[in-house]
């Protein structure tokens, strides 16, 4: 039976310094976090001091088929830069030249819609409280896309619980086709080219992330970036999980088009670990196919399969919805947490397939290039625009700007699947379902006793000769379920870790 598919989404956001003359993207990544912090109440005012990662488990150089890469293109830890643990159970740090935020653990996709638009306002008050650590007349604005215009691209990582026992080489055959076509409905849309082809060779196209893909499998997450990531790095216990690392996603701020990314997706890793027959669709050329069909908003184009057959992007998506349908159908939802969650994405799917073959622009609000190139479409016909007009660039960047005054996508009508209240409550709350809880808790009322934090552990100094450490090796344990109870009975964490160890 298929694992709980515990999901989450590390976004890496886009960053520019408005006023300054020169700008280091690293130093304002570190400035934007170190501003939230002190707003938050930082060791400058005595309080308690942010609390550091804990790097112990971090290994980006093992691979999932079985090996462990050494050279001079293996994905590097950076410890050096900020990197700190929130009281929702997330990360917040720098990722080399960008301000990164992992979500917590969530138990269903509905959830990490939640947690994601959280993590947009986590970026939104750290810019607001930057502002106190700037000259008056510069300002740190942050971006939710993929890619600078310039040819440089940066990810939106999804990451799903899976069982260890699983094949990587089954989820490499059967991921692959709905990677590929997806994006159909998680493109975030992009005005032109950015790689393989002049600039203009496609006006527009469905994903920002498509033109950056050169490999079918891989662990690269910068250079020749594949469309399979075999990072294995689990952050649970190695004998019994894995955790799928996906890179090949755009960073959507629709909410449907975030909900039907991580459930269809985690829908389809079910069928996997379940052994449930998948349709025969195995791609003549994913890496090719994935910047053709980027490139197709006609949605026309005909994806070459192994054996002979060309099938549209759509097509694909039909046959591995109506496959979902019969395993639903015959073994249930409960992979995606409530059995209201999974019904949920079966129907907005199969809703998003016919009205993509009947009028996409219907879907305008709820899937992001969609809404994108409507908007692009009306303003280009009536300023007599072509393609190539640096306005419809800005626009692009526009879109995707967090600040709610400047954001163009704040002022389209959206629909929501979440609300400002469940979202504001998220900035500070941990999920209830998974692990996560436990590290939320923890943080919010012992923060000054945690050493450290990560993933799988929480790191005590609880005033004994040594550190005292808690593992949490199943991302499934450590809910309000499990622990609230003696949370709620411990007044300090000596307690929580004496009772612990009883």
């Amino acid at each position: 039976m298929a694992l709980p598919k515990v999901c989450g989404i590390e976004t890496e956001y886009g960053i520019a310094v408005r006023g300054a003359a020169e700008a280091n993207p690293m130093s304002a990544s570190s400035l934007l976090i170190n501003g939230y912090l002190l707003a938050l109440g930082g060791a400058d005012r005595g309080e308690p001091r942010p609390v550091g990662w804990d790097f112990e488990d971090e290994s980006p150089n093992r691979d999932a088929r079985g090996f462990t890469v050494e050279g001079p293109n293996v994905p590097e830890v950076d410890i050096h830069l900020v990197n700190t643990v929130l009281t929702n159970g997330a990360r917040f740090y720098v990722d080399h030249a960008h301000p990164e935020l992992s979500t917590p653990e969530c138990p269903d996709p509905l959830t990490l819609v939640v947690y994601d638009r959280a993590g947009d306002e986590i970026l939104r008050r750290a810019m607001a409280s930057s502002r106190a650590l700037l000259p008056p007349d510069q300002e740190i604005v942050v971006y939710k896309n993929n890619s600078d215009g310039k040819g440089n691209s940066y990810g939106c990582h999804e990451n799903y619980l899976m069982d260890r026992a699983v094949p990587f080489g089954r989820i490499v055959r059967g991921v692959i086709p709905h990677f590929v076509t997806r994006q159909i409905f998680t493109g975030a849309g992009k005005v032109g080219v950015e790689a393989h082809g002049d600039r203009w060779e496609v006006p527009f196209q469905l994903s920002q992330r498509a033109d950056f893909f050169e490999e079918e499998v891989g662990l690269e997450t910068t250079l020749k970036r594949p469309i399979v990531n075999t990072r294995d790095e689990p952050h649970a216990d190695p004998q019994r999980f894995r955790r799928l690392h996906v890179i090949v996603g755009d960073a959507n701020l629709c909410e449907v088009a975030t909900f039907l990314k991580v459930g269809t997706t985690a829908l389809l890793l079910a069928m996997i670990e379940d052994e449930f027959p998948l349709p025969e669709l195995d791609l003549e050329n994913p890496v090719e196919e994935i910047r053709r069909v980027s490139r197709d908003v006609e949605l026309g184009h005909l994806v070459r399969l192994k054996d002979g057959r060309r099938m549209s992007a759509i097509e694909i998506q039909w046959e591995l919805y109506e496959r979902s349908r019969k395993y639903a159908d015959e073994q249930g939802l409960a992979a995606l947490g409530d059995e209201t969650v999974g019904d949920e994405v079966l129907r907005r799917w199969e809703r998003v397939l016919s009205t993509l073959e009947a009028d996409p622009f219907e879907l305008a609000g709820q899937v992001d290039w969609v809404t994108k190139l409507r908007v692009f479409d009306a303003y280009r016909s009536r300023e007599d625009l072509d393609w190539s007009d640096p306005k419809l660039g800005a626009m692009d960047l526009q879109y995707h700007d967090l600040r709610p005054e400047r954001s163009l996508f704040a002022r389209l009508p959206t629909e929501r699947l979440t609300d400002d209240q469940q979202v504001n409550a998220a900035v500070e709350e941990p999920p209830r379902g998974t692990r996560a809880f436990f590290r939320g808790v923890c943080l919010r009322r012992w923060g000054s006793s945690v050493v450290a934090a990560n993933w799988d552990s929480l790191v005590f100094d609880i005033g004994a000769e040594t550190l005292r450490r808690v593992p949490m090796m199943d991302p499934t344990k450590g809910t309000a379920d499990h622990t609230e109870a003696l949370l709620d009975s411990c007044d300090s964490p000596r307690e929580l870790i004496e009772k612990l160890a009883s």
